[in-house]
């Protein structure tokens, strides 16, 4: 038994290799780290996207006074308000060159976005 755990000891036939699996996995998780950190930032864009897509729909609706031989209705109007942080006028915030809205993106200069 002595024996045995002595060769085992001294073997070191197996390192060269375990130390180039560990160098490989390195890299490996390093590169999807940053895969992982590109993939967040465009879906969270993405998505900003999206919800900046609803609160452009424009809810403004307005019918007319009607009146018939038995009954009338009054009119009634809905004019869409900004949301807030929204910028005035719908459509100027789709400009692309500024970015979305109400969201902001905040890296550490040299950090793991560059």
């Amino acid at each position: 038994m002595k024996t045995m755990c002595v060769r085992l000891w001294q073997d070191e036939a197996g390192f060269v290799i375990s130390s180039e699996l560990i160098f490989i996995m390195t890299i490996v998780v390093i590169g999807l780290v940053t895969g992982l950190v590109t993939v967040r930032d465009q879906i969270v864009l993405e998505l900003a996207d999206v919800a900046d897509a609803f609160s452009e729909i424009d809810q403004s609706y307005s019918f007319a006074a009607i009146t018939a031989a038995v009954g009338s209705v009054a009119g009634s109007s809905f004019a869409d308000a900004p949301d807030f942080c929204e910028q005035t006028g719908a459509g100027s915030d789709q400009d692309g060159a500024l970015g979305t809205q109400c969201l902001v993106i905040v890296a550490p200069s040299g950090g793991e976005g560059t």
